[in-house]
């Protein structure tokens, strides 16, 4: 962020000094006096550098962000996304690519933050800096909603701008100094995070991993639940139910195999439930519904793809008391140390969004969402099901996995999207496990998705 604050500062500052020095501004009693016909609009525009400079600084560059392999996944398909719009202008695009959700957020979640930010503007209602933690009424809703089955309390949730931002943190929290496993497919940021820390070793090519991460591979023959017993002992464990992107929840029976696996290699868990309200069987939405969990496990979510929050930005984390460091220490305490110096809190305005979420009335409308999406996923499912593909995932996650054998994953990716003009995501983006399959979205408008589906059979009946 503060390096993305100074090139935006160096720009305007730029700009403003070309703008000024060709139009001799005059400043008077805050009224701007400009020669010649003005118009409505003030454009400050940088003038490109004429100049070639050699000129380098002598900081080198980090050397961990180096060992990254091209992009992060997302902006290289929407890289190919814009490509292939150049290339066909008049295209209809419809994209089940990104998990980013579609449907309008519900009417009472978004008056509740309209209701805050209102209150802003006035004396009484405005309040500048809140707890880093989060706010103390929505520290305590979650707790209430999620956890209070399982004996968690409010000040166990650190309240955030997102998933995604504290698996950062929790990175930071653990340092480079440690080994980490992966279900392989998973979620890039888990990887990529680990690799920018300096946790990891170079790349691999001929295997497509990094160094010092166990892959724990997760295939529909092993039920995309890893065999522990070929797992060797690392210090962070990440894992991801119901899986981005297989779609796959983890049982009851699975996951109290996994804090066993955790508790007897003295490991730390960290289980991302982002996608637990979707889950309609008896899959646990919770790491800690199993016994012992609170002694080794953190959770992370998100309100993302409940309330369609990918853009308004809320989260939190659950690390319990009882979950210690080797020499005792609890990691509660480290984790609030990284949040207060490196984040001022989650916006007010989305904490009173995520506040009303979890009323009754706002958690009934995220639960329409979520049922929406399902919807969506049904009819992806049944599409590629009629077409004698190989489908899993879609009953517990918003995602379907599918199989074409023999194939690349980009290779299938650059077909549909030539073909068909649908945008889907390469399994081997998420990991040497992915090779072979694409995940399709159902994040789309309804329309949208049976669109997408009726090229699908055009393309491959």
């Amino acid at each position: 962020m503060a390096a993305i604050q100074q090139s935006l500062s160096t720009s305007i500052s730029s700009s403003a000094s070309t703008f000024l020095g060709q139009n001799k501004l005059r400043f008077r009693n805050q009224n701007v006096s400009m020669p010649g016909k003005t118009s409505g609009i003030v454009r400050c525009v940088a003038t490109p550098s004429t100049e070639k400079t050699s000129y380098k600084t002598q900081v080198s560059r980090n050397e961990n962000l180096a060992k990254l392999q091209a992009g992060y996944l997302f902006p290289e398909i929407a890289r190919r996304r814009s490509a292939h719009m150049l290339k066909h202008p008049d295209a209809q695009i419809i994209s089940l690519g990104i998990g980013d959700t579609t449907e309008p957020i519900p009417e009472f979640i978004t008056s509740a933050m309209a209701k805050r930010a209102h209150e802003l503007s006035t004396l009484n209602g405005y309040s500048g800096y809140g707890a880093e933690q989060g706010e103390k009424q929505l520290r305590a809703s979650i707790a209430s909603t999620y956890y209070a089955n399982v004996g968690l309390e409010e000040d166990e949730i650190f309240v955030s701008d997102g998933a995604k931002s504290d698996i950062s943190r929790l990175q930071v929290l653990f340092g480079s100094n440690v080994s980490m496993a992966v279900q392989d497919p998973s979620y890039p940021a888990y990887v990529d995070s680990s690799v920018i820390m300096g946790q990891t070793g170079q790349f691999q090519k001929d295997v497509e991993k990094y160094g010092n991460i166990a892959y724990m591979r997760c295939t529909p023959e092993n039920g995309f639940f890893p065999d522990l017993s070929s797992v060797p002992r690392t210090d962070i464990i990440f894992f991801c139910s119901p899986n981005n992107p297989t779609g796959s929840a983890a049982s009851r029976e699975q996951l109290t195999k996994l804090v066993q696996f955790a508790k007897d290699n003295g490991s730390i868990l960290v289980y991302d439930s982002a996608y637990a309200m979707y889950i309609c069987d008896d899959s646990p939405k919770s790491i800690f519904e199993i016994p012992g969990a609170k002694e080794v496990a953190i959770e992370v979510s998100s309100f993302s793809k409940y309330a369609g929050f990918t853009g308004v930005r809320l989260g939190w984390t659950a690390i319990p008391k009882a979950l210690l460091y080797s020499d005792g220490f609890p990691v509660a305490k480290d984790f609030n140390r990284i949040v207060c110096t490196s984040f001022n809190g989650a916006s007010n305005i989305a904490q009173a969004g995520g506040l009303a979420c979890l009323s009754p009335d706002g958690f009934k409308a995220m639960m329409d969402v979520v049922g929406y999406y399902k919807e969506n996923t049904q009819i992806i499912m049944d599409t590629f099901n009629s077409l004698g593909y190989k489908v899993y995932g879609g009953k517990n996650a918003p995602y379907v996995w599918v199989h074409f054998p023999g194939r690349s994953s980009w290779e299938v990716f650059s077909e549909i999207l030539e073909k068909t003009h649908v945008v889907t995501t390469p399994g081997s983006g998420f990991g040497p496990g992915g090779e072979g399959f694409v995940r399709v979205s159902a994040f789309g408008h309804r329309e949208n998705v049976t669109e997408a589906c009726r090229r699908f059979k055009e393309l491959y009946k």
